[in-house]
């Protein structure tokens, strides 16, 4: 015979994170900038033309991963874009928009680009009560 046990977890009212938490957007950067130069550093065009949906997904992945695992950020979501594209003397913005609360939710930037392709990376830290 088993026993389901239920956990009943209350909350918290917590609006704040604690000091001990704190988010430094500083540091995804550096986790993303290392990840996207590993990843691509000596990519070409041809070598990645046909697998830029893969490799994006694969670099948000590992880049969420990394930060969630590195960064002890309790009760933020984190949220991460990556686009790849090639470089063809074209220029392109990458733009974005939040509704967020500025005093505890925060973003960071990483890009990458050589002479074949580019890559730019958001990760979005947005904190959950």
């Amino acid at each position: 015979m088993t026993v389901d046990i239920k956990t009943i977890v209350e909350p918290t009212f917590r609006t704040t994170p604690e000091d001990a938490c704190k988010l430094y957007p500083t540091k995804a950067k550096l986790i993303a900038d290392e990840i996207l130069c590993e990843k691509l550093e000596n990519k070409s065009a041809d070598d990645v033309e046909f697998e830029f949906e893969e490799l994006s997904k694969s670099i948000a992945d590992e880049v969420k991963e990394k930060i969630k695992a590195s960064m002890h950020i309790p009760r933020y979501k984190v949220l991460v874009q990556a686009t790849i594209g090639t470089m063809k003397d074209q220029g392109v913005k990458i733009t974005s928009r939040c509704l967020w609360d500025t005093s505890t939710d925060n973003y960071a930037t990483a890009s990458f680009q050589n002479e074949f392709i580019f890559a730019s990376v958001l990760v979005f830290f947005l904190y959950t009560d």
